[in-house]
């Protein structure tokens, strides 16, 4: 325990790469640490808010897991721990969420939350004792990209029908979406990287003005943060298990393990480490994480892409970094304050958010395809992903007696049986 949590301390010059066992002075880190919390703050503290959870057990169970993941890979993989998307769409239709205010389910959705993180645990010990040849062969990209697209196409009607109760609505919907996409084509550097972020607090200034200043709509009320402690306990909440919920949430855990294969492949890349013999450990660490977080209260975690592109810029991969970020979160966790000022953002600015968030999500899942040139002149590839595509956009639901597969669950399975049997014509 004690060489875990030893740094050989470097110096910071100019084009040099940090180790992942090597840190910058103490100062430094600590900035680089409020850097990497930044960074995920925007994706998780949406991720909640989209699925009706307290944004403070996410924020506080994001640094939690961090240091959970931490632990069990023994401080070789620099990785950050947020709230993942792959999520929303199963914990929506588990809970019956609304998208709006919080979710009256939640208890439902933590149980299926709770059962993903158990097989994710059991996935990377099979990983661990045989490596990871047989998920690349169950899970190829042209599956892997459909499934993730359809996370993204199956939650579109969310914002566009429940998160805008008016036309004034529908146009905030519309200017947020434009502010975002200016702040990500028009900046640079590390406000580039918070173009969600940012494009919110823009959006939502423009809403206070048009709002508070013109009485075009809904004002913004921001007496819950002047009222709101600086500190306090958090309401936690206890899981409920139920067969739909979780047969429903856990085939997510097959998303977790691609998406962070996918960020640890990049890892290794950048830092030149072989980190293949940590991938097991990573999703056991991934998957412990997700336990802890769902029978909290909190979402499901995973690896965060935001983090390791501020590695790709930064050339510091020091581990040291993302404990001082999982103790930031920490404190953020505990901040009735922080949670009050999330709660004000108006509805219809988080409605144009998600319009993006989630289109991005599915075009992940079209970039899984380009990065990894599947051939769509093969038919097996073309029909697993056609098929897969509409029957999740369109909630194509199977009933098994009491029990309901909704679209992405339908669409996850029938994803991987497709690939499996088209696969074995040698016409494919």
């Amino acid at each position: 325990m004690s060489n875990l949590f030893s740094w050989r301390e470097v110096a910071a010059t100019e084009g040099s790469v940090v180790a992942p066992d090597e840190r910058l002075p103490w100062l430094q880190t600590g900035a680089m640490g409020v850097q990497h919390v930044i960074a995920m703050f925007g994706a998780t503290v949406l991720a909640p808010i989209l699925m009706g959870f307290n944004p403070n057990i996410a924020i506080l169970m994001s640094g939690i897991g961090t240091l959970i993941f931490f632990l069990v890979t023994g401080g070789k993989v620099p990785s950050y721990l947020g709230s993942s998307f792959a999520f929303i769409g199963v914990v929506i239709a588990a809970s019956g969420y609304a998208g709006k205010g919080p979710n009256a389910n939640i208890a439902v959705a933590l149980g299926g939350i709770v059962a993903c993180g158990v097989v994710y645990i059991l996935i990377g010990a099979l990983v661990q004792a045989i490596g990871t040849g047989w998920i690349e062969r169950f899970m190829p990209p042209v599956v892997t990209g459909a499934v993730v697209a359809v996370i993204g196409l199956n939650l579109a009607g969310v914002p566009i029908k429940n998160m805008a109760a008016s036309n004034f609505d529908s146009w905030m919907q519309a200017v947020t979406f434009l502010c975002v996409g200016l702040v990500a084509v028009f900046t640079r550097g590390m406000l580039q990287r918070l173009l969600i972020l940012v494009g919110l607090i823009l959006a939502t200034l423009v809403y206070a003005a048009l709002t508070n200043g013109m009485g075009l709509g809904k004002p913004v009320d921001l007496s819950g943060i002047a009222n709101a402690a600086w500190f306090g306990l958090p309401t936690f909440t206890a899981p409920v298990f139920t067969a739909n919920a979780m047969l429903l949430i856990a085939p997510v855990a097959i998303i977790l393990v691609a998406e962070n294969l996918g960020h640890l492949k990049a890892v290794t890349a950048m830092t030149g480490r072989n980190l293949d013999p940590y991938i097991g450990r990573a999703f056991i660490g991934d998957g412990i994480a997700t336990v802890v977080s769902g029978a909290s209260g909190g979402t499901g975690v995973t690896t965060y892409a935001e983090n390791i592109g501020v590695m790709a810029a930064t050339r510091i991969y020091s581990t040291a970094v993302f404990v001082v970020a999982a103790l930031i979160a920490l404190v953020l966790g505990f901040s009735p304050k922080f949670g009050a000022l999330i709660q004000a953002i108006p509805l219809p600015v988080m409605g144009g958010v998600s319009i993006v968030v989630f289109g991005l999500i599915a075009i992940a899942g079209a970039k899984i395809w380009v990065d990894n040139k599947v051939d769509f002149s093969q038919n097996k590839n073309l029909i697993v992903a056609a098929i897969t595509l509409i029957i999740g956009t369109g909630d194509f639901t199977l009933k098994f007696g009491d029990f309901a597969l909704g679209g992405i669950g339908t669409a996850t399975f029938g994803a991987i049986i497709l690939y499996a049997l088209l696969g074995r014509s040698r016409n494919a």
